[in-house]
């Protein structure tokens, strides 16, 4: 009796780590065609290994075809386009916004709610792959998406002008970061629809 006892919490011991294996490999054993998926999908863009970083953590379950990789793409491009506007407003602080910086908070202002719209337009229901309802979505999207990135290089542009170079350099750092997920999530835009 003292054996079988003992042996209990060694049983429950196991058990548990059983159960803590198969729960962890489920995961694992999607991950890779997802991560080879994106991986792939990532080659087509400016920017690869910005695209693979920004996306291989994205959401669960991760995305599996070009319309929903297309989709988390715009997703993190406006979260990173709302980051780097809150952060530029706090370096500059209120009051102290000059021209070139205030004119670059309203171009990332005006990127976050471009990508906004494009997410929001890629995430509803376009149609049939191929319709002139899907095509006409989804130039719609590629609208937004390229005057995002306009407005993200206008912001860009204008720093050049007026502004201090610590300024200059801590905004140029966000914005340059914005512009090129924004640019990935373009490409992968472009991928979406027939022949993908």
């Amino acid at each position: 009796m003292a054996g079988s006892t003992a042996s209990a919490p060694l049983l429950a011991a196991l058990l548990l780590a059983f159960a803590a294996a198969a729960a962890t490999a489920s995961p694992v054993n999607g991950a890779p065609a997802a991560s080879d998926f994106i991986r792939k999908s990532c080659r087509a863009t400016q920017y690869p290994s910005v695209c693979m970083q920004s996306l291989a953590s994205y959401g669960k379950p991760p995305p599996r075809s070009p319309r929903e990789l297309a989709h988390a793409a715009l997703s993190v491009s406006a979260d990173k386009a709302r980051s780097a506007s809150a952060y530029v407003g706090q370096l500059c602080g209120p009051g102290r916004v000059s021209g070139p910086v205030r004119d670059c908070l309203e171009n990332m202002g005006d990127s976050v709610e471009h990508l906004r719209d494009a997410a929001q337009e890629l995430g509803g229901n376009m149609g049939r792959a191929g319709s002139p309802g899907f095509k006409w979505h989804l130039s719609n999207v590629q609208t937004w998406c390229s005057a995002a990135l306009t407005d993200e290089n206008t912001c860009l542009d204008g720093l050049s002008r007026g502004v201090d170079a610590g300024t200059r350099s801590a905004i140029r750092g966000k914005v340059v970061e914005v512009a090129q997920v924004t640019s990935n999530a373009l490409a992968l835009v472009n991928r979406v629809g027939p022949g993908y």
